[in-house]
């Protein structure tokens, strides 16, 4: 009788080896340094394995040509992670035996070619508050490319009695992604510890902030302050508000929306004090958001942007319409749609965007995000795809949180746990 179990345990054994063996693919690709354009020898190259906790299941190290191979246990999905002086590039694991090339950057913590496209900062003020919301477009355009990184990658000097709500940042073509900012010296000084990679195409890296400030008065005085070189600064508020620009402060009022006052100021000096002034309340027109970007709707590129500038620019002179219009959508609620399509994002912290604020914000997502540029699926399995991938890239984007020491411990198991229960609902939907 034993014997008969031991046989049929062994032919149970054989039956499961041989399915996980059917199942098993190679991985294969060739990491090259985009910074010398040389295959980049000696990285680490990891199989990582979104439905198992983001657990390494497979490890290479690349040769001297920059090759890589990777088993892969099952059939996934997996990501592909390749770590280059530190600082971490990834691609969904291809499949079909596809190659899985992966482009790198050497680092450095201060890079020539890193400027900001425009610093934008959005205000609304009701119920004895102002809130803010700030984004600084940042481009990376060095030669050769570089990624600059360091525990100061970008600095932000924001007022002291700032409050802060939330903080994210989003490099070139990815996903926006919750991280923090480290106090860095006076109080409202703070660093980013993130990545500016270099440019992908015309997509640059994202930072956005928002926060509350003390309004009883009715007027706040801003001491606005860029540490980096910039080519635009601008106010957008409620038309019911009033702005006043401080000494000194050659701001000019552009004519972007009927119900949106936008104020812009270029080539804002770096380390300067720029003073303006707002009072009254109001809130920003959500109907006046359903319109969606780009030309003929579409999304694209804007029609007159010069494309020699990085991005586009917004390099149109002043007195021409629309010169904002790359980013108006975007700042009037991008974030409502693609962390609806993210799922996860949507579990660290509720959205309070309504319908209408969603609605402008697909078409922003389709003008501004890229590679992951949500677009509406014609079926259900398209829409099950397109939150599997937002899925995928949010967990590895918390696992590089968990590497990096941006998120606790605590923080980073509920979180796992949440993305784990919405990635397998997504993989039996899409089955």
């Amino acid at each position: 009788m034993k014997s008969t179990k031991f046989v049929l345990r062994t032919f149970a054994f054989s039956l499961l080896s041989s399915a996980v063996l059917a199942q098993a693919a190679t991985v294969t690709g060739t990491i090259t340094d985009k910074t010398t354009n040389k295959p980049a020898a000696g990285d680490t190259v990891v199989l990582v394995d979104v439905q198992a906790g983001m657990g390494e299941v497979a490890h290479a190290t690349t040769d001297a040509k920059g090759h890589y191979s990777l088993t892969e246990p099952g059939s996934g999905p997996y990501l592909v992670r390749v770590t280059h002086q530190g600082a971490g590039y990834f691609i969904a694991a291809p499949q079909g035996g596809a190659p899985g090339d992966i482009p790198v950057y050497d680092v450095a913590a201060k890079v020539q070619g890193v400027f900001i496209e425009a610093d934008v900062i959005e205000v609304e003020a009701e119920n004895g508050q102002l809130r803010i919301d700030e984004r600084y477009f940042v481009h990376n355009t060095s030669s050769p490319p570089t990624t600059q990184w360091s525990k100061k990658s970008f600095e932000v000097v924001l007022p002291e009695d700032a409050v802060l709500n939330e903080v994210g940042a989003q490099r070139p073509g990815g996903l926006p992604t919750s991280t923090k900012m480290d106090p860095d010296g006076p109080k409202g000084h703070y660093s980013f510890n993130f990545p500016i990679q270099p440019d992908n195409g015309d997509k640059d890296t994202l930072f956005q902030i928002s926060y509350n400030l003390p309004y009883s008065s009715g007027k706040y005085n801003f001491k606005s302050v860029i540490s980096m070189p910039a080519d635009n600064l601008a106010v957008l508020m409620p038309k019911s508000m009033t702005f006043t620009p401080g000494s000194g402060a050659a701001f000019q009022s552009v004519q972007e929306d009927p119900g949106i006052q936008t104020w812009l100021l270029k080539k804002p000096a770096p380390g300067k004090a720029i003073e303006f002034s707002v009072s009254g309340t109001g809130s920003m027109p959500r109907e006046a958001q359903n319109t969606p970007a780009g030309p003929q709707n579409g999304g694209g590129q804007d029609a007159g942007a010069n494309p020699a500038q990085p991005g586009g620019g917004i390099g149109t002179p002043i007195n021409t319409p629309d010169p904002l219009s790359k980013y108006k959508w975007w700042i009037l609620g991008v974030l409502a749609l693609l962390l609806s399509a993210a799922a996860a994002f949507l579990l660290r912290k509720p959205v309070t965007e309504g319908p209408a604020a969603e609605a402008t914000t697909q078409a922003a997502a389709v003008a501004h995000v890229g590679t992951f540029a949500y677009q509406p699926a014609s079926s259900t399995a398209g829409k099950n795809a397109a939150l599997l991938n937002a899925l995928k890239e949010e967990l590895f984007a918390l696992e590089s949180e968990k590497i990096s020491g941006t998120i606790t411990a605590e923080d980073y198991a509920q979180v796992k746990a949440a993305l784990e229960i919405v990635l397998k609902r997504a993989l039996g939907h899409s089955s």
